[in-house]
């Protein structure tokens, strides 16, 4: 896999993982909640989706480089950033899209 490849490997990876806690319903992907899954544990969910992302990239750079580069707290607060914005799509679709499609689901069976 060249170094180019690993890059947008990483940043799908990145994005998709961004976007499952407000996509699943079930804690960690196991445990359904009763009766269903808080904010609190999405926002926990998306913390460690963030680290475990963290060590797949260190992973990647350690093969393609065969050496880990020191980072900065500029890197971890861009980085952090990133994943934000990355998770903006299902936080919309969780909290604002959903909602419309209720409601208007609910306007056409009157």
């Amino acid at each position: 896999m060249t170094t180019t490849t690993s890059v947008w490997v990483l940043l799908l990876i990145s994005f998709v993982a961004a976007n499952l806690p407000w996509l699943n319903e079930r804690f960690l992907f196991v445990i359904e909640p009763k009766p269903r899954k808080t904010q609190w544990m999405r926002l926990l969910e998306w913390l460690l989706l963030y680290f475990i992302i963290g060590f797949i990239s260190l992973g990647f750079e350690k093969k393609m480089t065969g050496q880990l580069h020191t980072q900065e707290w500029e890197f971890y607060a861009t980085s952090f950033c990133l994943f934000i914005v990355f998770a903006l799509p299902g936080f919309i679709y969780r909290h604002d899209f959903l909602n419309h499609w209720q409601r208007w689901k609910r306007r056409q069976a009157k």
